[in-house]
Parts: C-alpha cells; sequence; structure tokens
C-alpha cells in the first residue's frame, strides 16, 4: 500500500474518488511546522536560521501521517504545485525523518496542477524529488516578513500607537492607497463643457428619426474643441445653431476583436471584483473548492500557458457546439506578461469543459457555479473566433467646427457569443448610423450642450488594486489576497462601496514608515526583493545572501530610528459637534482596537464616549423613519442595516438607490 500526503480533506476526497484501494490519503490541513508566535525565531547571528515548530494542533494530525507512513510501501507528498507546497512537503519530510523507521528513503515529491485521474496518475509515473530552491525561495520570503514584522512592530508600539504592526507587502499596499487618496484631497475640479448635435438627412423619410443622428463637436478652427465656460459654450451653440451642416468625410472600416487570454490569479480576481463584487479572498476561497474538487486548474498562477492536450479538447468541443465558423484556423497561444511566471504553471482553465460542475462542498455551492461560469466562459472564449463590426465614422463641417459621429454594427459575435451584458461584456454595441454620402447637407435639428466637470482619480477597487499591485512587480498570486484582507483587518483601510480609503490610524503608519525607511518601502525596492525571490527559485541566488544584503541596512537603520524620530500623532476625524458631556470640547472620532468611537476633544478631562454610527444620509426603506447605517459583521464584512434594529430588521449587503 502506498500512502499519499495532501494539505485538505477535500483535496483527499477527491484524489481517492478515483484512486485504487492499494492508496492510502492523509490531509497535513495546511503547515504542520511555523515559525513561533510569541518570538522572532530567527538566529540572526547564524545566517539567518528559522526556528521552525511543530504547529500545536497538528500534533494528532502529524501521528496520523508518521504511523500510516511506516505501513507504507511508498510515500508520494502532493502538496500544491508552488513553493508555499514545496516548503510543506518539506516539513513533511522532516518528520516523518524524526521516526526509527527510514520510511524517508521511499518518500518522493509528485506535483499535478489539475486534480483529475490522468493528471495524478501521471504525476505517480514521474515522481521527483523535493525541490529545495523552491523550499530555499519560500523560507527566504517567510524570514523577510517575520524580520520586517518583529522588528518594525514594537517600533511602531513607541512611536504610533501600542499594538500596531508592519508588514512588507502591507506596508507598500497602504502606501498606494494613502498616496491616491492625497491626489484626490489636493484635485481641483474645472469646468468644462461638451456640445452635442442632432442632425438629420434633408429629405427625411416617413419613420425619420432612422434618419437623425448625433454628432459630438470635437474640433474649432483645427484645434481640439477646449470649451472651459457658459459664455463660450453660449456662443459655440449660438452659431451651431445658425450654421450649415455638411458631410467631409465618411469612413467605414472592419474592426476585428480578439479574445481575451485564459485567467491568472489577478485577472481571476479583477474579474470576480467587477462582476460579482466579491472581495479577493472571497475569490481565492471560491476557487480553492473549485481546486480541489478537480474542476479547474490551479488557481494561484500568473501564466497564461495552456497545455497542448486541453487546447486540442477545447477546440474540439467549440467545433461541436458552435461550428466551425467560431473555431479560428490554427489554435491561439498568449504571452505571460507578468515579469517572472512561477513554476511553469498553467493558466486557470475548467479541468473538462464538457461537464458539468458539481461541486460537493454547500459552504461555496452557489458561488462555485458562478466563478466556474467565468473562468469556464474565459477559457472557451480565448480559443475562439474573433468579432467583427462595421465601423462607421461621420465626420461634419459646420463653418469652423468639425463635429463627428462612430458607428458600429456586430458583423459576427465570435468569442462574445458566451459574453452577454450582464457578464461583463462592455465591448461595442450596435451603434447604427444612416447612409450618408460625403458632401451630404444635414438638416440641424438640436442643439445640446452639456456642462460637465472633470473628476478627481478613482480611489481604488479591489480589481485595480492588484492591477497595480501587478503591474509594479510587488506580490505574486499567492499574495494579493492574504494582503488585502490583512490591511482591513489592521484597519489601516476601509472598503466603503467597494472603494479604498485610508483611515488616520493607516495614514499616520504609513508616514511613519515611509519617512523613517523610504527605501524600505519603495515600489521598486520592493518589486527588487520579489525579483530576489524568484531568483532563489531558479537557483540562480542563495537565499541567506539575499536576506543579508538585505538586513545589514535595515537592522542599522533601526536603532537610528527609536533613537532620533519624533512621535507620530493620529488625526481624529472632526464631527462638528460639540460634547453632549462638558459642552466645551467637540465630539471627533476616533479609531480603537475594535473600530471607531466617539470621544471627547478634551479627553482625558473630558471622558465622554459612545458608540460611532455611521450613517448614509438617507431612511431605512423598510420603515421609513430609521436612518440607513453602515454596520459590519463579526467577520468585519460591511453591509447596510437600520438604525432601528432590533425594532427594524432591514438589512442589506448593496446599497439601495
Amino acid at each position: 500500500m502506498d500512502l499519499i500526503v495532501v494539505e485538505s480533506p477535500t483535496k483527499a476526497r477527491t484524489l481517492s474518488r478515483f484512486l485504487g484501494s492499494g492508496y492510502v490519503v492523509e490531509a497535513t490541513m495546511g503547515h504542520i511546522k511555523d515559525l513561533p508566535k510569541n518570538k522572532l525565531g530567527i538566529d540572526i547571528e547564524n545566517n539567518f536560521k528559522p526556528d521552525y515548530q511543530i504547529v500545536e494542533k497538528r500534533a494528532e494530525i502529524i501521528k496520523n501521517i508518521q504511523s500510516a507512513s511506516v505501513k507504507s510501501d511508498q510515500i508520494f507528498i502532493a502538496s500544491d504545485p508552488d513553493r508555499e507546497g514545496e516548503a510543506i512537503a518539506q516539513h513533511v519530510k522532516e518528520v516523518l525523518a524524526e521516526q526509527a523507521s527510514p520510511v524517508t528513503q521511499h518518500l518522493r515529491r509528485i506535483v499535478f496542477h489539475e486534480i483529475t485521474k490522468n493528471a495524478v496518475e501521471e504525476a505517480l509515473k514521474n515522481p521527483r524529488s523535493i525541490d529545495g530552491n523552491l523550499v530555499d525561495a519560500q523560507t527566504a520570503r517567510r524570514v523577510l516578513d517575520r524580520l520586517v514584522g518583529y522588528k518594525l512592530s514594537p517600533l511602531l508600539w513607541k512611536k504610533v500607537r501600542i499594538g500596531l504592526s508592519a508588514g512588507r507587502v502591507q506596508t507598500v499596499c497602504v502606501r498606494l492607497i494613502v498616496e491616491k487618496e492625497r491626489e484626490i484631497k489636493a484635485f481641483k475640479s474645472e469646468e468644462y463643457w461638451e456640445v452635442f448635435v442632432k442632425v438629420g438627412k434633408v429629405n427625411l423619410v416617413s419613420d425619420g428619426n432612422k434618419e437623425e443622428f448625433v454628432i459630438q463637436l470635437i474640433k474649432i478652427n483645427d484645434k481640439k474643441a477646449e470649451i472651459g465656460n457658459k459664455e463660450d459654450a453660449d456662443r459655440t451653440v449660438s452659431e451651431l445653431k445658425i450654421s450649415d451642416y455638411r458631410v467631409s468625410n465618411v469612413v467605414k472600416r472592419e474592426v476585428v476583436k480578439n479574445s481575451y487570454p485564459p485567467f491568472t490569479t489577478s485577472t481571476m480576481s479583477q474579474a470576480a471584483s467587477r462582476i460579482f463584487g466579491w472581495s479577493s479572498k472571497k475569490t481565492m476561497s471560491v476557487a480553492q473548492t473549485l481546486y480541489e474538487e478537480g474542476l479547474i486548474t490551479y488557481h494561484r498562477t500568473d501564466s497564461t500557458y495552456i497545455a497542448s492536450e486541453a487546447v486540442a479538447k477545447v477546440r474540439d468541443f467549440i467545433r461541436s457546439k458552435y461550428g466551425a465558423k467560431y473555431l479560428p484556423e490554427k489554435p491561439k497561444y498568449y504571452k505571460t506578461t507578468s515579469k517572472v511566471a512561477q513554476e511553469a504553471h498553467e493558466a486557470i482553465r475548467p479541468t473538462d469543459v464538457g461537464s458539468r460542475i458539481n461541486v460537493q462542498n454547500s459552504k461555496y455551492q452557489k458561488e462555485a457555479d458562478m466563478l466556474y461560469g467565468l473562468i469556464w466562459a474565459r477559457f472557451v472564449s480565448c480559443q475562439m473566433s474573433a468579432s467583427v463590426y462595421d465601423e462607421t465614422t461621420i465626420d461634419v463641417i459646420a463653418g469652423i467646427y468639425l463635429l463627428r459621429a462612430t458607428g458600429a454594427v456586430m458583423k459576427f459575435d465570435g468569442w462574445k457569443i458566451l459574453y452577454p451584458k450582464s457578464q461583463g461584456n462592455n465591448g461595442k454595441g450596435d451603434v447604427i448610423l444612416p447612409i450618408v454620402e460625403k458632401d451630404e447637407v444635414l438638416k440641424l435639428i438640436h442643439v445640446m450642450p452639456e456642462q460637465k466637470f472633470t473628476q478627481p482619480p478613482a480611489r481604488y477597487t479591489e480589481a485595480s488594486l492588484i492591477k497595480t499591485l501587478e503591474k509594479l512587480g510587488i506580490g505574486r498570486p499567492s499574495t494579493y489576497a492574504p494582503t488585502i484582507n490583512t490591511i482591513q483587518v489592521r484597519n489601516y483601510v476601509e472598503k466603503n462601496e467597494g472603494k479604498f480609503t485610508p483611515t488616520s490610524i493607516g495614514i499616520a503608519v504609513n508616514d511613519f514608515l515611509i519617512t523613517n525607511f523610504p527605501d524600505v518601502f519603495e515600489y521598486q525596492f520592493t518589486a527588487g526583493l520579489e525579483e530576489g525571490l524568484d531568483r532563489v527559485a531558479n537557483g540562480d541566488l542563495k537565499w541567506g545572501g539575499l536576506i543579508s544584503e538585505f538586513y545589514k541596512p535595515f537592522g542599522e537603520k533601526l536603532g537610528d530610528v527609536e533613537k532620533n524620530s519624533k512621535r507620530v500623532a493620529i488625526e481624529a476625524e472632526s464631527t462638528g459637534e460639540k460634547c453632549p458631556e462638558c459642552k466645551d470640547g467637540e465630539v471627533i472620532i476616533r479609531l480603537g482596537r475594535f473600530g471607531k468611537f466617539l470621544s471627547c476633544s478634551k479627553f482625558p478631562a473630558c471622558k465622554y464616549t459612545a458608540k460611532y454610527i455611521q450613517k448614509v444620509g438617507k431612511k431605512c426603506p423598510e420603515c421609513k423613519t430609521g436612518d440607513m447605517i453602515i454596520k459590519n459583521t463579526k467577520k468585519g464584512r460591511k453591509f447596510f442595516g437600520c438604525s432601528r434594529y432590533p425594532k427594524c430588521k432591514w438589512a442589506s449587503w448593496r446599497k439601495p438607490n
């Protein structure tokens, strides 16, 4: 009998469904060794050796694995195909080596990117030894993050507030959000006007609307139209009302829109955030379920590579399901845009495009179906023919003014057959323009000026934040979700209606760390460390050297900052109300360990404290009496509720219009 060791019970059950009786499958339930929680656990003087210890709650699991290993002919460790999985494999090997029986002589590592019968059988035929380079890369990341977190956190307690903590990548993530907020506050809105004109053919047919269309002012005297105030807009409108309109040019062309590459972790998280409103943490949890049930390939990847066998199968599916016209002559292959795609992973795709989803995990039944549908459509469409549009551009001259209309009509839907607008098809719709000829005179129907104002930069959503992190080369597929979750749990940022804003504590921590450790939390430096970790994984760099190069200047800086830096004050948010207790101070919003609360600005002289209620500015849509307020679940997720709870129990995840 052979033993296979995996990480999760779900994965173990999936493997057991198609492996014969000659295998026993045991799950580690995640990491079985980790750094200690109550101390640094890094021997800085001994080449940064980590003090990995048995995770206490895994002791019984380890005994079960050890017991099964003694009875096994061969041991296969099938933890996930990434650096973290390789480190888990190494730790399993270490705990098995502690036994008197030399079981590790029969221990091998197997890797598969999808939990299917064929993939697992192929992996069992081609076992390998544990990859020390991948283990070293994971060790280096863990040591780096521990050094930064355990060395900076006590410093934050002294200089900002007790109980705070810092993280290497998390701090850079907060920095992005803080800098965006400051851009928004510094932004000055400017007025501008756009002018649209409805025109039509001179000889209108009975159904005249079909011969009418709207053109937009784009140039004045051959220069870009820039109208900055009402006076200029009124003058332009007056002149357009008395102008003659003539078609100066008609351009017709065929536009081809190719499909998108299959999903990576980043693009999948962005799509789920945009379409479903999910957090990256939720997306990864649902994807984990799909992977462990054997329905999709491994979900932590920055590669768009697709195995040739999978391409062949999906092309056969497209031909039989949609017909030959939806199938390109040759397969499509996509270049990976990530700076360093890890461990030759595939893109995220279904393991079988022709099968129905059958998720055993009831917790994510609905969500799994939603995400699987998104992954399925993205993968199938990536091998389908391009969509084709007939695009028409009509330029119209009216004195010194040039106006333009652009319309597009879908000629062939191609891959967009799989993307209704409700699932994020934001491509060109059908905008039909009438047939006009060059030099044809048009009839003025109506001039429509619109006053507008320039808008500040948009705050980060989870989708745009992940996209920016990936573009900067910061973090890797396995780090996006935990990083974004951590900065919310620590109350450094808040997510309101899907957009991130920094808290007063987040701003204070950011300013202290960026001011005193500008190099450590600089974007290019952080990305450079990621590249260094990749070099360790590839065997081109020793992990101890990478850590040493980082820690020497960092350690020197720590002492200097602790001695010479000033304490940072956390700015309180004003409510504009007088304290109801002392009648002298102002009620301000403070942020404590358990969230926001109201306090008097005269504290500690006045000890007024009250619960903070964040009002939306609308009445409850159900009782019409209470205020609509923002509340939090026990896990910190925001939702909308009534201030009269429990008398009124109205609640909603989404803000009503």
